[in-house]
């Protein structure tokens, strides 16, 4: 892990917008019996007190990474798992958090990044700060996913409602991908207008006020991989004990992500601790403690992403 560096000048590091999550008792987990027998699965349903904390608005960009390498020297893997014509429709290849079919803009989710990159930037963020950032527990990000919901996802049990509210693998997703693997899949349920990954917030929020909850990329959690919630926690921390034993660690990621197609709120995906990917695989931030006022940066952050929201609406309307 890389150090976290000398403190930055005052307003120099980009915060992320937080929401503030009100704590209260939630039901966790899905009735849709898993099927695979080494994935993670939603049950048992079982009931979780959620203490107050906040919640990244939006999942870190490319941007951001930027940042923190930039300051740190941070080394990331040079290879990462991309779609490809083989068995499984994926292979490891060259790739990295700024390649550019991996990052298309700034302001577009970071991918190419493993458990350990993301832990690492929250803690060079946090020592900037001298605000404890972290990645939720996923607990917390159910949650702040489900924003008092109890159906399906957020907004609803109706499936060919969700391109409104994230990127997933659409129409022109499931093209794009079919022709990179060389086969197709299930259909598509909807069109969100983005093959790939996307500019972060462009679909609508939940009722916390967070973005890309579900799609765009999946989002790494603290909590490592559990095969169910036998035994999981109550209080709304981070699972970090008898983890689920495999030749590599494996840590739980949630929210699915462009290439997903379920992207129901109780999902659940894994990903190895070192392990990176351009399928998917990124993360949000969380912060304990008492509210505090929203930085300089974090205002700075979303009046650019509104412009760089406008320009992506504009590139859409031009392909079409």
């Amino acid at each position: 892990m890389a150090s976290t560096g000398a403190a930055a000048a005052p307003g120099s590091v980009t915060e992320p917008p937080m929401a503030a999550i009100k704590g209260g008792t939630f039901t966790m987990g899905g009735t849709v019996p898993g099927t695979a027998k080494d994935y993670p699965t939603d049950q048992p349903v079982h009931a979780v007190r959620v203490p107050a904390f906040q919640m990244a608005k939006y999942e870190v960009t490319v941007g951001q990474f930027r940042q923190f390498v930039e300051a740190t020297g941070h080394k990331t893997e040079n290879q990462c798992w991309k779609f490809a014509s083989t068995e499984w429709g994926m292979d490891m290849g060259p790739g990295a958090w700024n390649t550019p079919a991996y990052a298309p803009g700034d302001y577009h989710p970071v991918m190419c990044v493993t458990w350990k990159d993301a832990t690492a930037y929250a803690a060079w963020l946090s020592a900037q700060t001298g605000k404890p950032y972290r990645l939720p527990s996923e607990a917390e990000w159910e949650y702040a996913a489900r924003a008092g919901s109890t159906g399906d996802y957020y907004f609803g049990d109706d499936a060919t409602q969700v391109c409104r509210h994230a990127n997933i693998r659409d129409f022109t997703g499931s093209k794009a991908i079919a022709a990179i693997i060389g086969r197709t899949g299930k259909p598509a349920t909807c069109e969100d207008g983005a093959a790939f990954t996307t500019v972060v917030g462009m679909y609508e929020p939940n009722a916390f006020g967070l973005y890309d909850m579900i799609g765009n990329v999946g989002e790494y959690v603290a909590d490592c991989e559990h095969l169910n919630y036998d035994g999981a926690p109550v209080d709304g921390s981070a699972w970090t004990t008898n983890c689920s034993k495999r030749e590599s660690p494996m840590m739980i990621h949630r929210g699915g992500s462009f290439s997903s197609r379920n992207v129901r709120t109780v999902v659940r995906g894994h990903a190895g601790i070192d392990n990176p990917s351009s399928i998917g695989e990124g993360f949000r931030l969380a912060l304990g403690g008492p509210v505090q006022a929203q930085a300089a940066s974090a205002a700075r952050f979303e009046a650019e992403l509104v412009t760089a929201r406008a320009a992506e609406r504009e590139r859409r309307k031009a392909a079409k």
